[in-house]
């Protein structure tokens, strides 16, 4: 049985991309600036080349996943700050017309499946979203607060208590891009 005493993953910095390390990773491209705080103590960063290294030395089996998972985040703070994250929705109703409307930091849904109270979603961080006609399209430069205002609104408009083959009502993912 072999051991690797240190695994190296790199990677690459696109161009117009800055990415700086020290108590925390920040990453500045044309989208914005995005920043995060890695606490694992037996994960070395530093940049080299146009490239982000991380190592670790004599890695268990947390370590090793640790390394993908902090690799993964580094990964979607470059992407997020040069293209950014769009997220599709789509608005279903069969009897009852929904209304949906953007006020401040939250989505309000009102008249979901006839009822008179208005439903709310909260938007996480700094998504932005926005309602034409049926569809609801979710955009920012930071991947899980605009995956998470994605899920606040599907829970929003959960069907509980009913068949849900029957009522089918509800804001639902269509893709992302």
């Amino acid at each position: 049985m072999v051991l690797a005493a240190v695994i190296r993953e790199e990677i690459e910095i696109p161009e117009g991309v800055e990415v700086s390390l020290n108590n925390e990773v920040n990453v500045k491209g044309p989208q914005g600036e995005l920043s995060r705080k890695f606490k694992f103590s037996n994960i070395t960063m530093k940049t080299e080349d146009d490239k982000v290294v991380l190592e670790t030395s004599f890695p268990k089996k947390k370590d090793k996943a640790m390394l993908g998972t902090i690799r993964s985040h580094i990964n979607n703070m470059i992407h997020g700050v040069t293209e950014g994250f769009t997220y599709n929705m789509k608005i279903v109703y069969a009897h009852f017309p929904m209304t949906v409307k953007v006020t401040g930091n939250k989505v309000t849904i009102e008249n979901f499946l006839g009822e008179r109270h208005p439903r709310s979603a909260k938007i996480v961080g700094s998504a932005k979203v926005q309602v034409k006609g049926d569809e609801v399209q979710i955009t920012g430069i930071n991947k899980e607060d605009v995956g998470q205002t994605m899920a606040n609104l599907e829970q929003a408009t959960k069907i509980k208590g009913r068949d849900p083959r029957v009522f089918q009502d509800g804001i639902y993912f269509v893709n992302r891009e």
